[in-house]
């Protein structure tokens, strides 16, 4: 019998029609949404299923600004439905349930503290908890080094007010903090080389910032009714295994401002046996986290579409035998996970920065070269073979290439053609095509020799 855990990802996992692709096939996805439309509805907010039916649906970055409530709404309900169907429909019998920020009040949902109309509750609670807090006081920013070295950093600095939110893996970390606080370690980190990508929310998540909103929420928590679990959980904010409503009010207590440390939860499951990961959310960005900290363990993302070939049904599948009764299937290989993309100077074996591309910058005109040369690059980066990268491709619903990871990349292309990017950031969501971003590329003005890797594109969490 293999030992699962299912994974819970936080708000960085929505996908706009996520489910479409499963509602075709699977009744009990459209039946499942009727009741989280219903119970939406009693908490006073918008149905779900209208973001997770519709492919054309508002992207993340559009509902972080204009309906935090209603992105919070459609993830709880997609990954809700998922677990239903990897339980119910498709036989999956996770031995831990494992949840990421957010993912950590879904996990309480699906292990049956809380049933649905509940679950739907206390998502809405935590965000009428904001009512009285402003946003923009404070912030978060993603770094592409472990939470150890991001320490050594903050101490350096003397930016006692800047805390980690997020361990999240052996090369990526998200610290948190008032924004005049951030934007110093921002600039700092990029100084000494390292990827810093201010995240889209709007506020220091995990963060003593919050204490008093964490009050609010854990008071209209204490309302609610909960029941007992019928999964063992693991919260990687507790850093333990709940036991009984204390634990569970503790997790409430301590979600707003106690960081996630993913990557010890995932060490520590591994070690005490587990060796499959199932990601139940409409992307892959837990799975590449977990094979990133622990080389070689079977990982599943189930909604990562067209990955070297594979559908949903495949992913459902490759769970393999003692997972998933009757499922007998060959693991396709573990999804790598994506590697810093070389300097510049190292893109081109015979030669430096922007080797190949005139002075001028004429290179960025031959649309078709810069693809190729996108193409190459990102197949080296993300680990998949380059007849997976097709110019049409979308990085994100086809590939699962999260946000934080798209920036590092084009960041990284558009120092290898010697092109500026905006100062004030560029909206990566809408140029999610290997064609798309070569257009993008064409439209950067060429920068100075000494002012390489000086800028990088805001992204949303």
């Amino acid at each position: 019998m293999t030992d699962c855990a299912v994974m819970f990802p936080g708000q960085g996992a929505y996908l706009p029609g996520a489910l479409a692709p499963l509602a075709e096939d699977e009744p009990l996805v459209r039946e499942t949404l009727r009741v989280l439309d219903r119970a939406a509805g009693r908490v006073g907010r918008s149905a779900p299923s209208r973001l997770l039916l519709d492919e054309d649906a508002p992207s993340l970055a559009e509902l972080v600004v204009r309906s935090p409530a209603d992105l919070h709404v459609a993830l709880f309900a997609a990954e809700m439905t998922l677990f239903r169907l990897l339980t119910e429909r498709h036989g999956l019998r996770p031995t831990v349930l494992i949840g990421h920020s957010f993912g950590e009040l879904v996990a309480l949902t699906a292990a049956g503290v809380y049933g649905l109309d509940d679950g739907m509750a206390l998502v809405a609670a935590r965000d009428d908890a904001f009512a009285e807090c402003p946003p923009g006081e404070g912030g978060m920013v993603a770094l592409a080094v472990s939470a150890s070295r991001a320490a050594g950093l903050l101490t350096g600095l003397g930016e006692w007010e800047v805390t980690l939110a997020a361990d999240n893996g052996p090369r990526q970390c998200v610290v948190s903090g008032p924004a005049a606080a951030l934007e110093r370690v921002r600039a700092a980190a990029e100084t000494l080389g390292i990827g810093a990508t201010r995240l889209r929310v709007p506020y220091a998540f995990h963060h003593r910032m919050l204490a008093g909103v964490a009050d609010d929420f854990a008071r209209r928590a204490a309302g609610l009714r909960t029941g007992q679990a019928r999964h063992v959980l693991h919260s990687a904010i507790l850093g333990r295994r709940l036991d009984g409503p204390d634990g569970v009010a503790d997790l409430v207590a301590a979600h707003l401002v106690r960081p996630t440390r993913f990557t010890e939860a995932v060490r520590r499951l591994h070690a005490d046996g587990v060796d499959l990961f199932v990601e139940c959310g409409p992307r892959g960005v837990l799975s590449d986290l977990v094979e990133a900290t622990v080389p070689g363990v079977r990982v599943v993302a189930p909604l990562r579409r067209r990955v070297g070939g594979r559908s949903v049904a495949d992913a459902l599948a490759g769970a393999g035998p003692g997972a998933l009764p009757g499922a007998v299937v060959s693991l396709p290989p573990p999804e790598r996970d994506p590697a810093p993309l070389p300097r510049a100077s190292r893109v081109d074996g015979d030669g430096g920065p922007g080797a190949g591309v005139g002075a001028d910058g004429d290179g960025v005109r031959d649309r078709e070269a810069v693809v190729e040369t996108l193409r190459s690059l990102y197949a080296t980066a993300l680990g998949y073979p380059p007849e997976v990268l097709t110019e049409d491709a979308d990085l994100e619903a086809d590939l699962g290439v999260d946000s934080i990871k798209q920036t590092e990349l084009f960041a990284q292309a558009a120092a290898r053609y010697g092109r500026t990017l905006p100062a004030e950031g560029s909206r990566l969501t809408s140029y999610t095509t290997l064609d798309a971003l070569a257009g993008l590329l064409a439209t950067l003005p060429a920068q100075d020799a000494g002012a390489r890797g000086a800028g990088t594109p805001e992204v949303s969490a």
